[in-house]
């Protein structure tokens, strides 16, 4: 359904509707979720929230439901790109024809008008032809790859901004939904700065206080700033020296999987002047005189060491006086609560968790998620050390290919798909920088971890190559269905993204034999 007036054709609609609401079980979709569930709240609007991971999960619950669900959708009938006799209209074709018939003019006049309508005719036909062939280019760009568009969370403030109901946390959800592309590379930078300018307005409008106004502030109140901060995963609530080896960006600049990679992380704090006692302790407990130009010095640094891009445009949050968060640190911690391997409770208790963590009143559960965070963090860098050192990534012709064996360390951290998605991307970069191959450089990656043991299944994820121009559009879906379809193996696209799928592991080399043809 193609929506122009957000307000009149999607908010107006259900306003007066009991709503169902399905979820996906990803931190932009939770952010959003938080931002409609503050709206319905204001409106009075009863609702029923369903969270679902896959399709499965989707149409389990529309059937659970159909017999109160009233479609909004609009049949395919009309959704389909119009042709081009639908657009342009040649109305005075059949007048200029009917007066030819009746005109008495002389034949000479007649041969003129009839040169000059072939010549018509001609420069139509290949307008025509080029209209129809850039047609057929969008149709296929658009069925081909897989991209994303700007952040839920943000469509949905916008919503409440043009209902004057936005609020401060809000635009914090705004904020932390943008940053979860950014965090799992699904946009491009270009994008994330222009859609981090659109923020700092909202920002600098809600939190623009004078100095007689920040002296009356209440002491829990909330407080949201625009920085300029380091490219460093949780360092405030972690030590500098764990967070810069297990950060992707330092983590592969460093190369820290090898001696060599070791000795230049030691080279790099001593440029820095900051003794170890101090870089392996909490950030909290460093000297407040370290602390102070802490940022300017790791910049420095980090340019001499080839990292121009240590320092990156981002957005922080303040409850009160003692909790600060990075809006990444949140992103981060959510989405560790959500993919928790804890068989503690199930995946709904997990996204309940996750969802409520994103409130304030919940700072406990936030703080859980960061300790979970920081496993997930160290056990990535492990692995992809790990697979580093064993060779374990192998160039398939078309693509890189890396297969996480059952048994593994932590291996069960990456069975779902944000996780081996983030896992992959990692490792992605790493094998970059490591390589000497410039071929290699520019190949894409897919990558397979083990899902359930008792079923023999696997999840398998297709990562673009990782190049500077990237667009961030990813082939893996549709070549992934090409690639099953032409070996009949059993594969099961049951999640959102289409370049994840489940796999049986008994179908894996036929399928990846496939899946060589058809990209070479």
């Amino acid at each position: 359904m193609f929506v122009s007036d957000f307000r009149k054709e999607f908010y107006e609609v259900v306003q007066s509707q009991r709503v169902l609401l399905f979820v996906a079980s990803d931190v932009d979709a939770l952010c959003a979720c938080k931002i409609l569930q503050a709206l319905f709240q204001c409106d009075h609007v009863q609702y029923t929230l369903v969270p679902v991971s896959g399709w499965q999960e989707l149409e389990t619950a529309f059937l659970e439901h159909k017999e109160q669900i009233k479609l909004l959708i609009k049949q395919d009938d009309d959704l389909e790109v119009p042709a081009y006799e639908d657009i342009f209209r040649d109305e005075e074709e059949d007048e200029e024809h009917s007066g030819n018939d009746s005109d008495g003019s002389e034949p000479s006049e007649k041969r003129t008008r009839l040169e000059e309508e072939i010549v018509e005719e001609t420069m139509r036909r290949r307008q025509r032809r080029e209209w129809e062939a850039r047609r057929r280019d969008i149709l296929f760009d658009y069925e081909q790859y897989e991209y994303h568009g700007t952040s839920s969370a943000m469509v949905m403030f916008e919503l409440a901004w043009m209902l004057s109901k936005d609020l401060n946390d809000m635009l914090w959800w705004a904020i932390v939904g943008l940053t979860d592309q950014w965090v799992q590379d699904k946009i491009t930078q270009m994008k994330y700065v222009t859609d981090v300018g659109v923020l700092q307005r909202h920002v600098s409008r809600h939190n623009h206080r004078n100095e007689d106004e920040e002296n009356m502030l209440s002491v829990d109140c909330t407080r949201i700033s625009f920085e300029y901060d380091l490219r460093l995963a949780l360092y405030q609530h972690w030590s500098l020296h764990d967070s810069l080896c297990n950060t992707s960006y330092t983590a592969a600049r460093f190369k820290l999987w090898s001696v060599h990679g070791q000795k230049r992380l030691q080279e790099f704090l001593a440029d820095m002047g900051l003794p170890l006692k101090q870089v392996k302790q909490k950030f909290q407990a460093m000297d407040i005189s370290l602390k102070e130009n802490l940022r300017e010095m790791i910049e420095e640094s980090a340019n001499k060491f080839g990292m121009k891009d240590m320092r990156v445009q981002t957005f922080s949050i303040h409850f009160g006086f003692k909790h600060k968060f990075l809006a990444s640190d949140v992103v981060f911690a959510t989405m560790s609560l959500m993919e928790s391997p804890e068989k503690d409770g199930s995946g709904t208790d997990h996204f309940i968790q996750a969802l409520d963590s994103l409130s304030r009143s919940n700072l406990d559960k936030l703080y859980h998620g960061l300790e979970l965070a920081k496993k997930q963090l160290r056990a990535t860098q492990q692995t992809i050390a790990s697979c580093l050192c064993t060779n374990l990534v192998i160039s398939q012709g078309p693509f890189l290919y890396c297969s996480l064996m059952e048994g593994t360390p932590d291996v069960m951290l990456f069975s779902r798909p944000a996780s081996l998605s983030l896992l992959s991307k990692h490792l992605l970069k790493s094998f970059v920088c490591s390589t000497k191959n410039r071929r290699c450089k520019l190949l894409p990656l897919v990558m397979a971890a083990p899902l359930s043991v008792e079923h023999g299944t696997v999840t398998v994820v297709g990562i673009p190559p990782e190049t500077d121009s990237s667009d961030r559009k990813n082939f893996f879906g549709r070549a992934f269905e090409k690639a099953a379809e032409s070996t009949s193996s059993r594969m099961l696209h049951n999640h959102f993204d289409l370049s994840v799928i489940e796999l049986k592991a008994e179908d894996r080399s036929k399928f990846l034999d496939a899946l060589v043809s058809l990209l070479s």
